[in-house]
């Protein structure tokens, strides 16, 4: 759901602006976390534009009131980001923030990721049931019961900590917290560390799983601004807020999930570094056991200086965004780096796994 600006409340989803004088609006998803990932980005806007006036404006999405569906079952990629999509398209706000990791690879025409701003940790985190603070994933008792929502997440551990038992576990972040404190379900849940750090609960955190031990989502950890494509003085106002690290490691992460044709029903996982010009991406396929996988790292240079692109590359996009602030090459290159890893998985037989895994979590 999303929350009026002036009023308390939660959100995560959506943002608009207008000129100097006029009223903008921003949309955000009505949960605590999703008001704390707007407010954050109206703020580095409200910072460097201290002449123009932001709105929040509420709404709620399909995926915040389908609690009771397993994310994977409920199939439709744009589950959080349609309504707020809508309310785009007729103006009603300018901008929309949302967790990247929530936006599929391609968006609708009319719309682009006009900012990624600066990476949270983007490692998965462990949460201990209070009786068992101080443990580790691998010193929990056998048959332990671990909570998570994720099939990507699910793979990878059941196959490092066979000794453990994976169930779903949804609801907000708030929800999932209080079900496992108050209930004996669980041993343990997991979730992402960033969405921990911004609610402020980074006490919580008991174990954060390195990507020897569980590769993140494609995105995880980053916050996506979403304006119209065609809004090109709302577009030049986002774009400062990129990180250009950020951007060269979403777009080859988002390109190699693009080609795999991966999405929330089927396990994908990836890390991204970028050092020294450098970019390595390690990119997975599981089976929904974790018994099957394909992983692989791949490496390209970014270290390209920036151009004046301006003409006919205006409206260049690279999975859905648009940077104009971070050296095309480079976007080519991180984008080109995601596509041949993916070609050298399903080489090796990814599309078969993902499939097997497609058709098995649909029979579920």
């Amino acid at each position: 759901g999303l929350y009026g600006a002036r009023e308390a409340g939660g959100s995560e989803e959506r943002s608009p602006w207008a000129g100097e004088g006029e009223r903008g609006a921003l949309l955000s998803a009505s949960l605590q976390l999703a008001r704390i990932q707007t407010d954050s980005v109206v703020e580095m806007l409200r910072a460097l534009y201290p002449e123009l006036h932001f709105e929040i404006v509420a709404m709620s999405t399909t995926g915040d009131k389908i609690l009771d569906t397993a994310l994977s079952k409920i199939g439709e990629k744009s589950l959080f980001t349609k309504e707020l999509e809508n309310a785009l398209e007729r103006n009603e706000v300018d901008l929309v923030v949302h967790s990247l990791k929530d936006l599929p690879t391609s968006l609708p025409p009319g719309f682009t990721i006009g900012a990624v701003c600066k990476r949270e940790n983007p490692l998965d985190a462990v949460v201990f049931h209070p009786k068992n603070c101080g443990k580790t994933l691998s010193l929990l008792p056998e048959k332990s019961v671990i909570g998570t929502s994720s099939l990507r997440r699910a793979a990878q551990l059941k196959k490092k900590f066979p000794q453990l038992e994976f169930r779903d576990i949804r609801g907000n972040l708030n929800t999932r917290l209080k079900k496992l404190d108050e209930k004996e379900d669980f041993s343990a849940i997991i979730l992402a560390a960033a969405g921990l750090k911004r609610m402020g609960w980074e006490n919580r955190i008991g174990q954060l799983l390195n990507p020897e031990d569980c590769l993140y989502a494609v995105g995880q950890g980053a916050l996506a601004v979403e304006v119209r494509a065609k809004d090109q003085e709302i577009l030049d106002m986002v774009s400062v807020l990129h990180d250009a690290d950020t951007v060269l490691c979403c777009i080859a992460e988002r390109a190699f999930m693009k080609r795999l044709e991966g999405g929330c029903s089927v396990p994908v996982a990836v890390s991204t570094l970028l050092k020294d010009g450098q970019l390595y991406l390690t990119g997975a396929v599981y089976s929904l056991d974790g018994s099957d996988s394909l992983k692989e790292t791949m490496q390209t240079s970014v270290n390209y200086p920036q151009q004046n692109e301006d003409g006919p590359n205006d409206d260049v996009q690279h999975v859905g965004i648009t940077a104009k602030n971070v050296p095309g090459q480079a976007q080519e290159a991180a984008e080109n780096l995601g596509v041949e890893l993916a070609s050298l998985l399903l080489s090796k037989g990814a599309k078969h796994i993902l499939s097997v895994a497609r058709q098995l979590n649909d029979a579920h």
